[in-house]
């Protein structure tokens, strides 16, 4: 089973990413499913979420307006659209998935498989 982030990189401030993550080994119905980041010296913290039944999808006011999380079942993929990013976007960004089936969409840290992480860098 895995989950591979990918789609990282360096972007100047208002500029746009698109992160994929590729899961393997488990299928993304029925499971709730989320991203993650965590800057330097900082806790990981949930950005949005999509529950396991996919009728609910959340996003932290930071990031709120700004950031849109989709998935693909057929693909087993998940998506995190980033426009107007900011310097304080900078993090690595993580994609979660859920053991259970139809979970509840939540931004904690309660999910059973991680993927490695990506690296966000906006800067001029």
């Amino acid at each position: 089973l895995q989950l591979v982030e990918s789609g990282g990189g360096l972007v100047q401030p208002g500029g746009s990413l698109q992160l994929s993550c590729a899961v393997s080994g488990l299928t993304l119905s029925a499971r709730a499913i989320a991203w993650f980041r965590q800057a330097p010296g900082k806790e990981r913290e949930g950005i949005s979420c999509i529950s396991g039944a996919g009728d609910v999808t959340n996003y932290a006011g930071s990031v709120v307006g700004r950031f849109t999380m989709s998935r693909s079942v057929a693909t087993s993929t998940l998506y995190l659209q980033m426009n107007n990013l900011k310097p304080e976007d900078t993090a690595v960004y993580y994609c979660a998935a859920q053991r259970s089936l139809f979970g509840q969409c939540t931004m904690e840290l309660e999910y059973d498989y991680w993927g490695q992480g990506t690296q966000v860098t906006v800067s001029q």
